[in-house]
């Protein structure tokens, strides 16, 4: 029975001299083939169980092919540690020390703070004075404080639109760590790349630049929240250049063909003409999720409230909130 399938598969093949005529299709019936094989016309049954052996085979072919796809894409995830909105997977402080340059590179691994493998839900160090380093802030969320549409509606915090590249984290704070004999904390900011320049668009297209920063921070309070009050240096500095050619200690002292004592003293120029570049200051809370003393990591949340950039004075600032997560070692 199987040489006879086969046989039968070898001339249904197509002809490869030529092109059968109608006559020679005509010859080839079922019940003439059949007879030449040394069977009668039940070989249609055996027609049909091919016919239907081909379509099981096919369909099981679809569903090896859709098995595959759906494991490749799953494997895919898993290597490159992705979730859904393509955020790379977070890492310890040594899984990120071992790996290369180009490893990191593109990955937004570097924008990230570190992560606790292991650890406790809350904060296990012992009373006494630490010094914290390797401190990282890391946003996740921006939202301003602008009006609305609706009229005669107060302002309130609104999604915005990051338009800055991942290089807004703050890395390599470090600082004096105390714990008290009852349980408060305190942490004192002295040295690190602790600003970022950041601007992000609200929902009617407008841009609000600031400076992300927690310098000069002296937080204190219990291990669940504690914060305090930060510097915040002016987005730009004396010597920048407004598009008259006006600045702070160099430039113009107001715009062209607006002479002093004159149209260029009015109030509503007096801010365009005299540049203010003095610092104003933010709010801080931080919360410790996680901590780990055999290697002295600790993790949190933090939310910090700052004024955006003035312009020099030229406009009023807007309130900005920060939201994201933080990671320390104290040694």
């Amino acid at each position: 029975m199987a040489a006879s399938l086969q046989a039968a598969a070898t001339l249904m093949q197509p002809a490869k001299v030529g092109v059968p005529t109608r006559s020679t299709l005509q010859l080839k019936s079922p019940h003439s083939l059949s007879k030449a094989f040394g069977f009668e016309p039940s070989g249609s049954r055996i027609t049909c169980s091919f016919q239907s052996d081909l379509k099981e085979l096919a369909q099981k072919a679809v569903d090896a092919t859709k098995l595959a796809g759906f494991a490749l894409a799953t494997s895919a995830l898993v290597v490159s540690g992705a979730s859904a909105e393509g955020v790379p997977k977070r890492l310890t402080y040594d899984e990120i020390q071992s790996k290369t340059y180009m490893e990191v590179k593109g990955t937004g691994t570097a924008n990230q703070c570190p992560t606790i493998d292991g650890g406790v839900d809350s904060f296990a160090f012992k009373p006494g004075k630490y010094y914290a380093k390797k401190f990282c802030l890391e946003p996740t969320s921006f939202t301003v404080k602008a009006e609305v549409v609706s009229k005669n509606a107060p302002p309130e915090f609104q999604e915005t639109k990051l338009m800055t590249r991942l290089t807004y984290t703050l890395d390599e704070i470090e600082g004096p760590f105390e714990v008290s004999a009852d349980g408060n904390i305190k942490f004192e900011e002295k040295d690190g790349i602790d600003y970022a320049a950041v601007t992000v668009q609200l929902p009617g297209g407008e841009r609000v630049p600031f400076l992300f920063t927690i310098k000069q921070l002296v937080a204190s309070g219990k291990p669940q929240s504690f914060g305090g009050e930060f510097l915040v240096p002016s987005y730009r500095g004396t010597s920048f250049l407004d598009p008259k050619g006006r600045g702070g200690s160099t430039g113009y002292d107001n715009a062209v063909a607006l002479p002093a004592g004159g149209r260029g003293d009015e109030e509503e120029l007096k801010k365009e003409n005299i540049k203010d570049a003095s610092s104003s200051s933010g709010k801080i809370t931080l919360s410790v999720t996680n901590s780990k003393p055999e290697t002295g990591e600790v993790i949190g949340v933090f939310e910090s409230v700052q004024p955006s950039d003035t312009d020099l004075g030229a406009k009023a600032p807007k309130d900005v909130k920060i939201q994201g997560i933080w990671y320390a070692q104290l040694d």
